[in-house]
């Protein structure tokens, strides 16, 4: 099988089965977005929704966010992974937003990767969730599912991964794409135990078919 051929069929089974994928976090607004995916970095998007509700009701604009101070936004993120950082990014993007940006998220991932708090990745989900841009976040799921299942190919880092992704997913679907390798990583194709036994694409998948050639020997 070639690598288009498995594009093609994964392609096919995701637009009948995960047409609508989207992102889990919660949000309201483009601001509400970027604070949510900036607490996603190694943390849940479940305790992050758990965390929002109050933070967005607290600092509901980059206004309110910037003028508060770290002890002030500290407890609300206590329960976050690095909430020290977390904390300070915050704060400092909230900053940057009001002095650079007229208090708008911007909508390029040059611009976006210049506020505390966000690298390649979160930008790439800011522009893709909400702008519908063709760039693809790579996190855990997407760079392990992907090189799992072959999309992917020697590629070592995220970047690599997410070029050879770019590549092979039509424009208009890399947005969408990035979701449902997230929702696959997160709940069929898992780290350490995946659940071939459910799974849609199994018959397309590289790992599958190298457990397949295991058993029968």
């Amino acid at each position: 099988m070639t690598r288009q051929e498995r594009y093609r069929f994964i392609i096919d089974y995701f637009q009948h089965h995960a047409p609508d994928a989207e992102t889990e976090l919660l949000y309201d607004n483009p601001f509400q977005l970027l604070v949510a995916v900036i607490l996603s970095a190694q943390c849940t998007d479940k305790r992050v929704n758990m965390t929002t509700p109050a933070i967005f009701e607290r600092f509901p604009t980059p206004e309110a966010m910037a003028a508060t101070d770290f002890d002030t936004l500290f407890p609300y993120i206590r329960s976050i992974s690095y909430p020290n950082n977390k904390t300070k990014h915050l704060i400092g993007m909230a900053k940057l937003l009001l002095e650079k940006f007229n208090g708008e998220v911007p909508l390029t991932v040059d611009e976006l990767v210049e506020l505390p708090g966000v690298g390649r990745k979160t930008a790439n989900v800011i522009t893709s969730v909400i702008d519908q841009q063709p760039n693809m976040a790579v996190d855990t799921h997407v760079f392990r599912v992907s090189a799992r299942v072959g999309l992917t190919v020697r590629a070592t880092t995220p970047l690599a991964a997410e070029k050879q992704l770019i590549k092979y997913f039509p424009p208009e679907l890399v947005h969408k794409a990035h979701h449902w390798l997230i929702l696959h990583g997160r709940y069929t194709c898992l780290a350490r135990t995946p659940k071939c036994e459910q799974c849609g694409i199994k018959e397309v998948c590289a790992y599958f078919q190298k457990q397949q050639k295991k058993v029968k020997k």
